[in-house]
């Protein structure tokens, strides 16, 4: 069983971390990771860095432009996680955009994922059709599994859509803007939640975009299965590097 599918199944909110490959300083992706696993995170999200981040906020975005900057590339990245299933059992994720992986090409860089162990890919810019009808064969060839973002303005029928095509969970924005660490959440977003809630989807539902403390997380899984911090992780990256990492989780799950 793919390792996302067996962390869904356990009888608890789950906590997923998104950060940039290669931000703060080019290597430290691995002592990241390790030292999320340590700190008791559920599954990370590792961000392939792109020039042109559609979806980003400015924190997101600076993180990006300084990991290229540093040197980060997709050949850079799977080098630095080529042993790191010696170390990381958690569920990991690559998040990046549809470009530079059909740069790479869509099989080589779905069989280096197998190869390395990384678990499933998050695509915001590959629409559903286009990966069924041309990439759905070769992602499951491998193992991986694609997950799909919603938004509050996604119709029922394309949620329904999306959730007969996916694997693992369905990525659930909490808002229709960029990414970014919010205090709280609004009343539209709450009704937001309920009504995804309500649609009793086949696959549990990740909350992402806004996420940034205990309150916000609290809320955020109320009526979803877990919920993904990056905008804040990323700040706290930026201020204290790769210490105290286990500090900033635990402020979450308090």
């Amino acid at each position: 069983m793919n390792r996302i599918s067996h962390k869904l199944q356990e009888d608890k909110k789950l906590l997923s971390i998104y950060f940039t490959a290669g931000y703060p300083q080019l290597n430290d992706t691995k002592t990241i990771l390790e030292n999320l696993e340590k700190s008791g995170v559920d599954m990370v999200e590792i961000g392939l860095p792109f020039s042109d981040p559609l979806a980003d906020g400015p924190t997101i975005q600076a993180s990006s432009t300084q990991a290229l900057n540093n040197g980060m590339t997709t050949e850079k990245l799977f080098e630095q996680l080529k042993d790191i299933r010696k170390t990381v059992t958690i569920p990991l994720i690559i998040m990046g955009y549809f470009n530079p992986i059909l740069q790479y090409g869509i099989e080589n860089f779905c069989k280096k994922c197998a190869e390395i162990g990384i678990d499933g890919l998050i695509i915001p810019d590959l629409p559903l059709e286009v990966y069924t009808e041309e990439y759905q064969a070769i992602f499951q060839q491998y193992g991986l599994q694609n997950i799909f973002l919603i938004t509050p303005q996604t119709s029922e029928k394309r949620i329904q859509q999306i959730d007969e095509a996916s694997e693992g969970f369905i990525y659930m924005v909490s808002s229709a803007s960029i990414t970014g660490a919010k205090n709280s959440f609004g009343d539209a977003q709450q009704a937001y939640f309920e009504r995804i809630d309500q649609m009793k989807l086949q696959h549990p539902q990740i909350v992402g975009f806004g996420i940034s403390n205990a309150e916000t997380f609290d809320k955020a899984t109320q009526f979803a299965k877990g919920a993904i911090i990056g905008s804040a992780f990323i700040k706290h990256l930026t201020e204290n590097g790769t210490l105290q990492i286990e500090s900033f989780i635990k402020q979450i799950r308090m």
